[in-house]
């Protein structure tokens, strides 16, 4: 079957372009993110609608195509609006609950800063949400910006063989980025369990600015 990306979320250049480091370093934070979102579709203690929007934030900074047609797929599937979804890829914060407005910055400052927030931005949603909720936050974001490294150059390759590659990219760049990911995806859960067995935070925070 032909995957094909409508063209209202059709891109002709990045909005976001990763390396393939940072797409492995993404890796590395995902066994125990998705371990996390699996205990919490049992638990229900975040709401999945409430993880969606955080992933559709996540997915409108970075700009994968792939990523968003999917995303907008389950979200109709859950039972969000055209209008939701129109909004929360657009950027707009029409749609955005009082309760869930830190969160939801909270993803778009992760999406901005390529995985490595503040430390004083995620201890700001603990306070806000507490401790659990705040996991289940920051694992939802945590898969979807490794989806969005995944998903940028597969987009980029499908517009390719449609006849309308991607500014700046390049099929050597699109099929290094989507053979690559997949032949170290073992290699990084290995690097993920050896972080996980002592006990390391299933994080990493950004070089603190200097006011």
């Amino acid at each position: 079957m032909k995957f094909e990306i409508p063209e209202s979320l059709a891109r002709s250049e990045f909005k976001r372009k990763f390396s393939f480091i940072e797409l492995y370093r993404s890796y590395i934070f995902v066994p125990r993110a998705i371990l996390k979102l699996k205990d919490n579709k049992k638990s229900g203690l975040v709401d999945l609608h409430f993880i969606e929007r955080l992933q559709l934030a996540v997915t409108e900074v970075n700009g994968c195509a792939v990523c968003s047609y999917a995303h907008t797929t389950m979200a109709l599937r859950q039972g969000m609006s055209n209008e939701e979804i129109s909004s929360f890829l657009s950027g707009s914060d029409s749609h955005i609950k009082p309760e869930e407005a830190k969160a939801i910055m909270f993803a778009q400052h992760f999406a901005d800063t390529r995985g490595y927030p503040q430390e004083d931005t995620y201890e700001a949603i603990v306070a806000e949400y507490g401790s659990e909720k705040a996991g289940i936050i920051l694992s939802a974001v945590q898969v979807m910006l490794a989806g969005n490294m995944f998903g940028i150059p597969f987009s980029a390759y499908l517009s390719r063989r449609n006849g309308k590659p991607f500014k700046g990219s390049s099929l050597w760049y699109e099929m290094g980025m989507l053979i690559g990911g997949i032949l170290v995806l073992p290699i990084a859960m290995i690097h993920a369990l050896l972080r996980w067995m002592p006990g390391l935070p299933n994080t990493r925070y950004g070089k603190k600015t200097e006011v």
